[in-house]
């Protein structure tokens, strides 16, 4: 994939903001950190994958390697759109009133598709206002 000139120094400069020391480097650690940084939605097996592929004694990559990694063709799917996620939370609220159980929405977040963990959950949840029936609204108000 050719990328633009904008594009090649918007990803130079998010790139730089990952590579700490200033050595042209950025630690396998921080991969997919950095590709969502520029827009990427990578899953945690693809991440994996792209660091397996790294030499065991050089977990690291280079900008250029970062380009490959982003030219690769229909590699990251883009992120679901607000009617993707409505439709999948719709599938668990059997009576269509647009409010699902905070536990059935623990369990799909920790149990269907990419599994976050638990703590990663508690965090997300913070953020999340739950009704006194312990509901969650997944609906516009």
């Amino acid at each position: 994939m050719a990328f633009t000139e904008e594009q090649l120094q918007d990803h130079k400069e998010i790139f730089s903001l990952f590579d700490r020391r200033g050595t042209g480097v950025v630690e396998a650690d921080q991969v997919g950190d950095l590709l969502r940084a520029i827009g990427a939605n990578p899953t945690e097996a693809q991440v994996a994958e792209i660091v397996g592929t790294l030499p065991a004694d050089k977990k690291q990559i280079s900008f250029e390697q970062f380009l490959e990694i982003l030219g690769r063709p229909n590699t990251f799917k883009p992120p679901g759109s607000t009617d993707d996620f409505i439709q999948g939370f719709a599938v668990f609220d059997k009576d269509g009133t647009g409010f699902i159980s905070m536990a059935e929405l623990r369990y799909v977040l920790t149990s269907l598709g990419e599994k976050l963990s638990d703590s990663d959950v508690d965090e997300l949840l913070r953020y999340v206002e739950v009704a006194k029936d312990g509901t969650v609204r997944y609906e516009g108000a």
